[in-house]
């Protein structure tokens, strides 16, 4: 069954047969505690931050009417096992309470395992660091961050220590010096193959959908594989709602629409909708993006060339989300997930000569399909299990007609991943828990390249199956969290078992301290690679590959880290050491653009670093500033004589500076990025009149100046009716500061030419919203 097929017949299964579904048995007094609190974050005008886990299988009438915020807090706090503190007039944290254990084993009380939490409001609203070092993100509940127009996932991630892009692209992130691909994103529990529009400068991901995100760079649970660097995952939406609503947006790239419709009270359906305007009109926000975006590609060269006519560039992208959730009881549950996403560029070349004119069109497609189907069971109340049966279809290809050389280049990258995860999660009592599961995956990626002047083909098409099983023992006390567990992979193809340990331990001393160590062992089989660094039209560089245990080999980490964090009333202050290395990378997959270029090696690389935050919150005004040292090194056997040189991604020091600052209806935010320039190659001084090839310096011996970026963000909510309003603007690169973000060095008709890739300058935007 082809793509379009899939399409129509989950279209199909939306609209069609669940429809037709009716409501179970329920209590039709009681509501899912979300859906209470959000009903009363709209009526007292206040905003509740919890664990998404805190509440969960809890349901409670709705208070009455008349009741005083203070009363009903009073009211929650005694229907359900949870506590409520105010932290300020608006901001309300919910914690779980401490239990007591009963005589026997079996009278334990109900409860749920949770993250404890370290700090709530990390630097803003809707965002808590966990005593595992995970990071939450509930971006229903995020305030406002500098230069974002909206609440975009990725983005907001780059504003953690630790956590930088290089070349601003989040296609792009680099966590404790790792690259993109080493990132494992989930989206409802999938892994994502692509993750940007525009090419990397805004999210793939719509940024209004209610996520529930966590973010672990370090010692990750057992139930995470295929990523040695960080952990995203994207969580939508479980509880069915207990009404319609509906939002609308508009800013000066992309137009949305987003909505949650119950169809009974046991069934919803969420949907939801991103289309760019910019094939439409060209605002300056969009023509800062296509500069910034195609600076380094043919398109760029081309309208550089006197020679050739470009005419009728034509760019757009969009995201299409759907989910249906079915209580099917008070134990069942059934989810469906659909994500559709797409970037596509076409332009054409116009070459006039004396035998007439001759025109071709150059276009680059790609596209990420992604359905999983979810089947929750919760046997009793200390036992739950869950089966997901997935399938992403991943597509990037591109037609570069050279017009000048009479030449048409086909190139397609494609990924399919289809896999089944199993899980089971036993909670003994409120202090002990283990996590169990089991998950099987077939990855299968092809490669093509056509040319046909000289005729040319070739077609590479790889399997992998693999099966891992994983176990976690959690243990919570009031100053003690243990998360010990491990993974074990078995690849079939190469008959090899790898077992990866993972563990976190966090100790509470002296009332205000916490100490945290983390370890882990993690393993990859699916990478990227450059061939060329006109690969793709030079937009789109990076494909997709399989570990084949020769040329490109299953890539492994070690990483280990130890953190001291003080926190008392509305004062963190952070400082944690790590150290990274990773094996068996290819240096294809690294992007050199020096002498190493064209060489295929295998080696490694290692990281040492710290992390530093300092986060003071007032009443209405939060403000950090984090600091992140590293020292990244390569080391390849036949590169460099086999000697240490820095990665290319070695960014030695970053700083970011931030403040927000909310008044009634008004929130504003100001922020400054700043980190010392990743390193380059230069070309040796030649004598020589005439050059044939490039003489370099020392690898990556020399280095960029230093990046710095001021931005700041202005947003007001308001009322049009019954519906909630906002508008906001915000500009990216105030000082309009040229930043270098990349320089490497060709040749062309014997001579050296220097290229430089420059940041995004000053870009404003502009969004307005409503919602009901």
């Amino acid at each position: 069954m082809n793509i379009r097929n899939r399409l129509f017949f989950l279209i199909y299964l939306l609209t069609f047969n669940f429809f037709s579904i009716y409501s179970q048995d329920s209590n039709q007094e009681k509501k899912p505690l979300r859906e209470v609190l959000e009903i009363l974050q709209k009526k007292f005008n206040v905003s509740f931050s919890y664990a998404d886990n805190s509440v969960k299988n809890q349901f409670i009438t709705v208070p009455d009417d008349s009741l005083t915020l203070s009363e009903v807090i009073t009211q929650l706090q005694q229907k359900t096992s949870l506590q409520f503190e105010i932290l300020n007039g608006s901001l309300i944290v919910i914690r779980k309470k401490q239990k007591t254990k009963l005589k026997s084993k079996s009278s334990y009380s109900e409860f749920e395992p949770l993250d404890e939490v370290l700090v709530q409001g990390y630097l803003t609203s809707g965002i808590s660091k966990n005593s595992d070092g995970s990071i939450d993100l509930e971006t229903d509940k995020l305030g406002i961050l500098p230069g974002l127009i909206e609440p975009d996932v990725l983005q907001i991630i780059n504003s953690f220590p630790g956590v930088i892009t290089v070349d601003e692209s989040i296609s792009n992130i680099n966590v404790r010096g790792g690259t993109h691909d080493q990132n494992l994103i989930l989206f409802d529990g999938i892994r994502m193959y692509k993750s940007g529009h525009f090419f990397g400068l805004i999210s793939a991901f719509n940024p209004y959908l209610d996520y529930d995100i966590n973010l672990s760079k370090s010692g990750s649970s057992s139930k995470y594989g295929e990523s040695i660097s960080s952990v995203i995952d994207m969580k939508l939406p479980d509880e069915v709602s207990t009404g319609t609503k509906t939002q609308f947006g508009l800013n000066m790239i992309s137009a949305d629409f987003l909505t949650r419709i119950p169809i009974s009270e046991t069934t919803e359906l969420q949907l939801a909708a991103r289309r760019s305007i910019t094939d439409f009109i060209n605002t300056p926000t969009y023509n800062q993006y296509f500069k910034r975006a195609f600076q380094d590609s043919d398109l760029s060269a081309l309208l550089n060339n006197n020679s050739v006519l470009v005419k009728d560039e034509r760019f757009s992208f969009h995201d299409i989300y759907s989910k249906f959730i079915w209580d099917i009881s008070r134990d069942d549950k059934l989810k469906l997930v659909f994500l559709n996403i797409e970037n596509e560029l076409s332009y054409d070349q116009k070459l006039t000569g004396s035998t007439g004119d001759l025109e071709l069109e150059s276009n680059l497609n790609q596209q990420s399909f992604t359905t999983g189907i979810t089947y929750e069971k919760q046997i009793h109340d200390d036992f739950k299990i869950s089966a997901q049966k997935y399938f992403t279809h991943y597509d990037l290809s591109s037609t570069n007609a050279d017009i000048l050389n009479s030449q048409n280049l086909i190139q397609e990258n494609v990924v399919q991943d289809n896999g089944l995860k199993i899980d089971a999660c036993y909670n003994y009592n409120e202090s002990v828990s283990f996590l169990s599961g089991y998950q099987f995956s077939q990855v299968a990626i092809s490669n093509l390249e056509d040319v046909d002047n000289p005729e040319f083909r070739r077609y590479i098409k790889q399997v992998l199956l693999s099966h891992s099983a994983y176990g976690q023992f959690d243990y919570t006390t009031d100053r003690i969290q243990l998360k010990a567990g491990a993974r074990l992979n078995y690849f079939e193809k190469f008959n090899r078992f790898l077992i990866e340990p993972r563990i976190t331990f966090n100790y509470k001393f002296l009332n205000n301290f916490s100490l945290l160590a983390t370890g882990e062992l993690k393993s990859q089989s699916v990478s990227q690679i450059i061939d060329l660094q006109e690969d793709f039209l030079g937009i789109e560089k990076r494909r997709w590959v399989l570990s084949d245990e020769k040329d490109i080999p299953i890539i492994t980490s070690k990483q280990a880290s130890l953190g001291v964090f003080y926190k008392k009333n509305n004062l963190l202050i952070s400082g944690e050491f790590y150290i990274k290395n990773v094996n068996d990378i290819s240096a294809r997959s690294q992007g050199f653009q020096n002498q190493f270029q064209f060489v295929n090696d295998i080696g490694n690389y290692n990281v040492k670093g710290f992390d530093f935050l300092i986060n003071q919150r007032f009443k209405n005004f939060n403000t950090w500033l984090s600091y992140s040292y590293n020292v990244n090194n390569y080391d390849f056997a036949s590169l460099n004589n086999a000697e240490s040189f820095p990665n290319n991604v070695d960014v030695r020091s970053v700083i970011n500076l931030a403040a927000n600052y909310t008044y009634n209806d008004i929130k504003l935010a100001l922020g400054l990025n700043w980190h010392t320039g990743r390193p380059f190659t230069k070309p040796l001084q030649s004598d020589n009149t005439i050059i044939r090839t490039i003489n370099f310096d020392n690898p990556n011996s020399s280095r960029l100046a230093d990046y710095i970026r001021f931005d700041a963000s202005l947003q007001y909510q308001f009322k049009i009716g019954k519906a909630n309003a906002a508008a906001g603007v915000s500009v990216w690169s105030v000082l309009d500061k040229r930043n270098i973000l990349n320089t490497y060095f060709d040749l062309d008709n014997n001579v050296i030419n220097q290229i430089e890739n420059t940041s995004l300058r000053v870009t404003p935007n502009a969004s307005f919203r409503v919602s009901f």
